[in-house]
Formats: structure tokens, sequence, C-alpha cells
């Protein structure tokens, strides 16, 4: 199924289950990492792992804590595997920074399937000419720093930009203030992180002036910001 071998985390302290997956994934030519518990899980990921099966429910730190805590170190696929099947839960994972929510029971051809496709997505993406990006109605030049709609230029300040480069470059990912603070300013920074609101602001009534019916940044309430993909 795959060309070239790709390394995947599997973290679930249901041992049969992990030697189930571990197995089948191994057939299809993948190296597998295997974690029973979130301190396994971290001290894994210096191996850089290209994609991560993680399950909700475990002693300890949760899948959700767990993904929270991946997130500041890795920025791979995670998908998450669970027997919670409510809305809350689905949406609670994307949240977090999950980027796929598998029901259990579950079969191993749709689990194949998912690894497949966000794999091939990475791949893709690892290929693509970065310093100008598509999305939506915008062309955005990280290299020139120019933000285009259309045949029109809008104007940015450099912080400005360096938050619509950091949020366009994780398209669907939700960061907190803080987070997009840190990335921006430096972690080593004085400041308020309170500033990404009003940066965040100027950076939507710059471009809705030109493209007021659609949303680039969204907020969700109590997390943080995403770019919408």
């Amino acid at each position: 199924m795959i060309k070239v071998k790709s390394k995947i985390m599997l973290v679930d302290d249901e041992k049969d289950i992990v030697t189930f997956m571990k197995d089948s994934l191994e057939d299809e030519g993948y190296q597998i990492l295997v974690a029973y518990n979130s301190e396994e899980a971290l001290r894994q990921l210096p191996q850089q792992p290209d994609l991560i099966v993680l399950d909700i429910m475990m002693p300890g730190m949760d899948g959700y804590q767990l993904c929270e805590e991946i997130r500041q170190h890795v920025s791979c696929p995670i998908l998450f595997v669970s027997a919670r099947n409510t809305e809350h839960d689905r949406i609670k994972g994307l949240v977090v920074g999950g980027d796929d929510y598998i029901e259990k029971p579950f079969s191993l051809k749709e689990l194949k399937t998912r690894i497949f496709a966000h794999l091939r997505r990475e791949h893709r993406n690892s290929h693509k000419a970065y310093h100008r990006i598509h999305a939506k109605n915008l062309i955005i030049d990280t290299l020139a720093y120019e933000v285009f709609y259309q045949d029109k230029k809008l104007t940015f300040t450099y912080r400005e930009f360096e938050i619509i480069k950091f949020l366009v470059m994780h398209p669907n990912q939700v960061f907190s203030k803080e987070q997009i603070y840190e990335q921006v300013w430096g972690i080593d920074s004085f400041g308020d992180s309170t500033t990404i609101t009003e940066h965040i602001k100027k950076i939507r009534a710059k471009i809705q002036k030109y493209d007021p019916l659609s949303t680039y940044i969204s907020t969700v309430w109590g997390v943080g910001y995403k770019w919408e993909g």
C-alpha cells in the first residue's frame, strides 16, 4: 500500500488491540513504535513518528491531554481511536490537535485507509513550494512577505504577517494566544499574549476589506484561533 516505510506510533493501554494493529500495519511495510501509556509515548517522540494512532481512555494522562503535550513537539497527523462516540468527544479530539477520529470497534481496512490518506497528504504537502501558498482567494508569499487578493496587494505589519504565516502553515489546527505569541515573538520575549487578539482583529479587518464573504481566521471560543483550510 505504501512506497516507502513510514513510522507509526500506536498508543493504547489495551495490549491485544495494539498487537492486532501492529501486526497488520507491519505487513503493509510500516515501522511501528508501541506505547502503552503517555509516559512511554513521550519518551519515544524523539524518534519522530510520521503518524500517531492515539487512544483516549488510558490511565493517568488521557489521550486528550497527551495530544496537547505531543503538539508541543511534533506536527505529524494524530488519529484518535476511542469507544467514545458522541459529537462532543469527536469535536474535543479535533480541538486539542487531532486530525481524525475513529470509533471503536473499527475495521483494519478503515484504519489502514485513513492512515494511508493522511500520510499521502503529508507527503504531498512536504513537496509543495511553500513560499507561495494559495488560501481561498488569497495568495501568500512567505518569502516576499506579501499577500495578494486577485491583483490587489494587502499591506500587513511584520508581526501581522508572521501570525498569518504561522497559522496558514498549520491549517485547521487550533492554537492558543500563548502559543501564537511564543511562535511569533519568541519564548523569551517580554510582553502580553493578549496582543494577539488585537493583531488578529487588524488582520481580519484588512482581509475583509477585499474579501468580506470568506473566513480565514476563525475563533474557537475558550481555546484560541485557527486558519480555515
